[in-house]
């Protein structure tokens, strides 16, 4: 079963490709997602990685946590489950009466 990661603090200069080498050690990577901002393209500095089985996620969290790429310290876990407790920041609805 596919197990998701968060991988954090990660230098804007950070490749998927790098991310991907450096999983790929600890089992069989199957995407690499880095997150960008939706509006200037630049990274966020944190993505994603989703392994094949949890024996192989738990050896790349235990192996990359606090390993140094790109002068950052990655801060790696499981990821948590998205949440949508975001509350809008305005009315919304929007819409024309007629």
């Amino acid at each position: 079963m596919a197990k998701k990661i968060y991988v954090g603090n990660m230098s804007y200069n950070t490749t998927k490709e790098q991310i991907q080498d450096l999983f790929s050690q600890h089992g069989t990577v199957l995407s690499v997602a880095i997150i960008t901002d939706r509006d200037t393209g630049r990274p966020k500095g944190f993505g994603f990685v989703e392994m094949d089985g949890d024996e192989a996620a738990a050896a790349a969290i235990a192996a990359l946590d606090g390993k140094e790429v790109d002068g950052r310290a990655l801060k790696v876990n499981e990821a948590k489950p998205k949440t949508d407790d975001r509350r809008p920041s305005h009315g919304g609805g929007g819409g024309r009466r007629y």
